[in-house]
């Protein structure tokens, strides 16, 4: 990706967070690994039509490996703090189920293209600040796909 594109790209992050949501109230690595559940979730549901994402997903989460577990070894920390150890655990497993749910029918206001083409340009982000700025636009319960649409 080149500078001028990453450039674009964190611009409209930041122009479309703007916006307060649930998300900006959670912790960074909460947030990546929502981000995380809600990409694998929906490349799922999206892997038998046109637009399949999970290249661009597998692309994702090879890129942002090293973030993506710190994020979780940040979040395990967290809830063990809140909850102590064996609470922890099952603090994590709700998180996670009730994210796969939500999104086990679908994202709220992205379809399977426009996922596909947000799952390849986080990709080539560079960032937890980025990856994080993305998670405030995406998690948010209403939107517009200007993010998914940034590079055609």
């Amino acid at each position: 990706m080149t500078k001028h594109r990453v450039a674009a790209a964190l611009a409209a992050f930041s122009m479309l967070a703007t916006v307060p949501t649930a998300a900006q109230a959670m912790t960074g690595a909460e947030k990546l690994r929502r981000l995380d559940i809600m990409l694998m979730v929906t490349g799922l549901r999206c892997r038998t039509g046109a637009d399949n994402f999970q290249a661009d997903y597998a692309r994702f989460t090879g890129v942002h490996l090293p973030a993506l577990n710190a994020a979780s070894d940040s979040l395990k920390r967290e809830m063990a703090t809140r909850h102590g150890a064996a609470g922890a655990v099952r603090a994590l497993d709700r998180l996670s189920v009730t994210m796969a749910n939500a999104y086990g029918q679908g994202h709220p206001w992205l379809n399977c293209r426009e996922l596909k083409m947000v799952a390849r340009n986080l990709a080539d982000v560079r960032g937890n600040e980025a990856l994080e700025s993305a998670a405030d636009q995406l998690l948010a319960e209403s939107g517009s796909a200007q993010m998914a649409l940034l590079r055609r």
